[in-house]
């Protein structure tokens, strides 16, 4: 007999019975991350009694850890301000064509709000900056509200489509945390529209009819258990990239990770909720990792190759997209190499640098890799970029510089399961997060 893992187990439903004597609401939110945030706070604008339970002791869950980007277009007011011209249809075609499996009516849906979602931001209470930031960066490292973010301006889209800024950042410098202010404003918007938060109170179960339909749940705080009736159950209750056996089920590439962006509460129960009555999953199999080299934007000049001392990704790409590639390079390994006019000292905490060679035969060796590869591979990038061309991978002219300014420093990236080489390459771990959408692709 097969014993189903803790992680993967599927809570038993309650039948609507158990609900006779139970309080009872219109909407009953699951999660007070930004998404449960704003769909307890429509629902009371629009005249609900809603209920939002949140088994932390604050709000904000995974979603206050991230940087505070938006991915907003269709001509919001920091794109006019900075002059640059988008489109609806441009913004639809971008994620249509940049998408591995593109579900067209929820982006048109998506691009067509995309202006109103902006201003719906701001009205909770802050702006973000009329500023334009021109270089490559994973986000902002300032406080500019805008930048190119994903591969728009990346071959093959940049010549299909328009290309056009659409990240948005609140006015928060750094990396990380930048949401938080946005969920604060949301806090403090949820609880002016009369939303009842409950904090450390987490669903178990969820409840249903004869029919199957969900009329409520149960739900736990420390000792205390109960059950509410609802109109409608919202479940926003964040990822599965805490819970091992749901990692290892859908996403075991998670497993070589060095280091994990989450929250303890990101154990899959909402999802496992669902399943519990009948949900349909899709994209279970779509994690987000990432192994930024990049900023300062003058590494991006240089050149990554495998271990067989090929370029096998335009270095211009979204980050995801370049780590998405150098997870399918043998051993799981890749190298940055640049010279000494363009290796600045890197700026992104997770990606530790750096070795250096006095001739690209000494790198080659120290790196482990063919005899002659590295020099090849080399020779022949310098050779095109002095020109401003990139025939194999297509870089776009911006990111291309001739790498012949000795030494030339290296940046080893790797997946976290595998031995460390001879060659005294620093580390350069991934980063991963579990998520509905691939962006990969991007």
């Amino acid at each position: 007999m097969t014993t189903t893992p803790a992680g993967l187990a599927i809570p038993a439903t309650v039948p609507a019975s158990a609900l006779a004597d139970a309080e009872q609401c219109d909407v009953l939110v699951v999660g007070f991350g930004i998404s449960g945030g704003c769909a307890a706070l429509e629902a009371a604008r629009a005249g609900a009694r809603v209920v939002l339970l949140e088994r932390a002791a604050v709000h904000g869950g995974t979603s206050s850890m991230s940087g505070g980007h938006f991915y907003l277009g269709g001509g919001t007011a920091v794109q006019r301000a900075t002059g640059h011209e988008d489109s609806v249809e441009a913004m639809i075609a971008y994620l249509e064509a940049s998408t591995k499996a593109p579900d067209k009516e929820k982006i048109r849906a998506y691009a067509e709000s995309s202006v109103e979602h902006f201003d719906w931001l701001e009205s909770l209470g802050f702006e973000f900056e009329r500023s334009y930031f021109p270089g490559k960066a994973v986000i902002q490292p300032g406080t500019e509200g805008l930048m190119f973010t994903g591969n728009e301006k990346v071959w093959p889209y940049r010549d299909e489509i328009p290309p056009a800024p659409r990240g948005h950042k609140v006015p928060v410098p750094g990396d990380t945390e930048g949401t938080r202010i946005v969920m604060d404003l949301l806090r403090d918007r949820v609880l002016e529209a009369g939303v009842d938060v409950r904090f450390e109170t987490g669903a178990t179960n969820l409840c249903v009819d004869e029919d199957g339909d969900v009329v409520g749940l149960a739900w736990r705080s420390f000792e205390r258990t109960g059950l509410i009736r609802s109109d409608a159950v919202v479940i926003a209750a964040g990822g599965f990239v805490m819970n091992a056996d749901m990692v290892a089920r859908y996403t075991p590439a998670l497993g070589e990770k060095l280091f994990t962006l989450g929250s303890t509460y990101d154990d899959g129960l909402g999802i496992r909720l669902g399943e519990s009555v009948g949900a349909a999953l899709e994209h279970m199999e779509e994690p987000f990792i990432t192994a930024p080299f990049y900023p300062p934007s003058s590494l991006v000049k240089g050149l990554i190759v495998n271990q067989e001392g090929k370029r096998f990704v335009a270095e211009d790409s979204y980050h995801a997209r370049t780590s998405h590639q150098v997870l399918q390079q043998p051993g799981a390994t890749a190298y940055l190499i640049a010279d000494s006019a363009h290796m600045e000292e890197q700026r992104m905490p997770l990606v530790p640098l750096k070795d250096g060679y006095e001739t690209i035969e000494e790198m080659e060796e120290g790196l482990g890799l063919p005899a002659g590869s590295l020099t090849a591979t080399m020779a022949r990038y310098n050779e095109y970029a002095a020109r401003g061309e990139d025939p194999d991978l297509h870089k776009h002219p911006d990111w291309l510089a001739p790498q012949t300014e000795g030494p030339w420093g290296s940046t080893t990236s790797r997946s976290a399961s595998r031995s460390t080489p001879a060659s005294p390459s620093a580390a350069w771990p991934p980063t991963s997060t579990d998520g509905y959408a691939a962006p990969t692709a991007r």
